[in-house]
């Protein structure tokens, strides 16, 4: 047998087998029974299925309408509050950074203009929209504080209300994370289990990875200057552990 018989004998068997190599896997792929979901993913699906009220305020009068109501904060270590007096919030002196899950007792609505070295995650537009509000689980639950939530340009107002607040308690809407969950996260620290919507809840909405596969990574909370360092696998926290600072 000649050598160009022999090339072609070759490359005639190994087609053959790549092909049945390929129908096997079609047909162990059409055949094998679909796997349950993991209990990770039962849980972010039931998470997914939440009804979180959206509110869409257009005007100051509608962000008006949040007085005598309490929410609560989504966008947890994203948001500085300043001291509030006189219908005036002091931009000069941040109060700190909300929370997640922080109960706030609103008072009011009104408009300000910020000053330029007034750094926020809402823009400052001609003005800011803020919420004057108490935090009645502080020290001090009387003292009112300021917090911008929206503003105006040219007479156009945007909100970003109901992507950094919940206007129900989140304490029941996820009510089925269980009372030992929901009492790390008030304590706003991290234990073994927790999902990674869990954490971000806990620890805040600021962090970093290099990775995108959620629920699937190591995930480095700044934690209001405190970093924790949260390794997830099959999005439940396997290793904790914070990041001394140098």
């Amino acid at each position: 047998m000649d050598s160009a018989k022999k090339v072609a004998i070759g490359v005639t068997a190994a087609v053959l087998l790549a092909a049945g190599i390929r129908v096997g896997l079609i047909y162990r792929e059409r055949n094998t029974p679909a796997s349950e979901p993991s209990d990770a993913t039962r849980k972010t699906d039931a998470d997914n299925l939440v009804f979180l009220k959206k509110e869409r305020p257009s005007s100051l009068a509608d962000a008006k309408q949040l007085g005598g109501r309490t929410v609560w904060v989504a966008a947890g270590g994203q948001l500085d509050y300043y001291p509030y007096a006189a219908h005036k919030a002091d931009y000069a002196r941040s109060a700190g950074t909300l929370l997640g899950a922080e109960p706030m007792a609103i008072k009011d609505a009104f408009e300000q203009v910020p000053p330029q070295s007034a750094r926020s995650r809402i823009p400052s537009g001609d003005k800011q929209v803020l919420l004057a509000f108490t935090l009645p689980k502080s020290s001090d639950p009387k003292r009112e504080y300021a917090v911008p939530v929206g503003y105006s340009q040219a007479g156009e107002y945007t909100f970003e209300t109901d992507d950094i607040l919940f206007y129900d308690d989140p304490h029941e809407l996820y009510k089925y994370w269980g009372p030992q969950v929901w009492k790390t996260i008030d304590a706003h620290q991290v234990i073994q289990g927790m999902t990674e919507r869990q954490v971000e809840l806990s620890l805040g909405q600021v962090s970093r990875s290099l990775s995108t596969d959620y629920g699937n990574r190591l995930v480095v909370f700044a934690n209001l200057g405190k970093p924790m360092a949260v390794t997830f696998v099959g999005d439940h926290v396997t290793l904790s552990r914070p990041i001394p600072s140098y």
